[in-house]
């Protein structure tokens, strides 16, 4: 109860009340995702033309390289189709793991907002990373389907099973490491070194199925490339890509998620500090 100037005190229902903004998450995350596309996309000369032009001519010179030595691809008939397949759900994976690392040093002079919390950092990079992602592959793989003779047949459950794999990895690993950066410093540079040979690591040049059985025993613990079967598996009807394992790549995903989430919401505060 307060008191009235009359000096009697006012019922509770009386007095202003405040309610919190409806959907005050999503307006957060939105909010985020439109200040990063004019930060990262909006400064710079061609913006997203260049999120678009920098995978062409990466797969473009390695169809080129690769064709002057090899006579066909290892699937199909096509070497821009064939290295298209590995190489966007990696970059999608490490687009996810990048953005989500530095999420929290990024928004940081937001976090002092109460409505901004750590949790929507790191969701509105997800998002704009997977969106970016999502339209690059689709721009991609549309112009290759036109204009080269593939003989590709599509399977959308795989493809789109390929892609929710990779930024889920990608998620689980940058919010781990979002944490480990914060709390021990030098775990950026031991990161670089642990997955510097990843790119060849994940099938992307090769098929699994073409590699020694001591490689294959080794390569399996690698989940991208479990993505990278299951996308090869959505563009060649007759390869079967048996090594994929949906449970070692999301479960694997999903235990780096719960315990990065665990172990930041505790110890976030920390994170920013340093």
């Amino acid at each position: 109860m307060a008191e009235t100037g009359t000096g009697q005190e006012a019922p509770a229902s009386a007095l202003p009340h405040f309610e919190p903004p409806r959907f005050q998450a999503l307006r957060s995350i939105l909010a985020l995702v439109l200040r990063e596309m004019g930060s990262t996309y909006g400064r710079s000369p061609g913006g997203y033309i260049w999120a678009i032009l920098q995978p062409i001519g990466a797969l473009a010179v390695m169809s080129v390289a690769f064709s002057a030595v090899l006579r066909s691809p290892s699937l199909g008939t096509s070497f821009i189709l064939f290295y298209a397949t590995g190489f966007l759900p990696f970059g999608g994976y490490g687009e996810v793991q990048r953005k989500t690392t530095s999420a929290l040093r990024y928004s940081k002079s937001l976090l002092a907002y109460p409505r901004v919390t750590w949790l929507d950092a790191i969701l509105s990079r997800l998002v704009l990373a997977v969106l970016t992602r999502v339209t690059v592959g689709c721009i991609v793989f549309t112009g290759i389907l036109m204009f080269v003779d593939t003989r590709a047949v599509l399977s959308i459950g795989p493809i789109l099973n390929a892609t929710a794999m990779a930024a889920s990895i990608g998620l689980g690993v940058g919010m781990m490491n979002c944490l480990l950066n914060g709390l021990l410093p030098i775990w950026s540079s031991i990161w670089s070194i642990i997955t510097a040979p990843l790119f060849l690591a994940s099938g992307v040049f090769f098929l699994y199925e073409d590699m020694p059985s001591f490689a294959q025993d080794i390569l399996w613990w690698n989940p991208i490339l479990h993505a990278v079967g299951l996308m090869r598996r959505g563009f060649y009807p007759t390869y079967e890509a048996s090594y994929v394992s949906l449970f070692y790549g999301y479960g694997l995903s999903a235990t780096l998620i719960l315990l990065a989430l665990i172990f930041l919401r505790r110890h976030h505060k920390r994170v920013l500090e340093n």
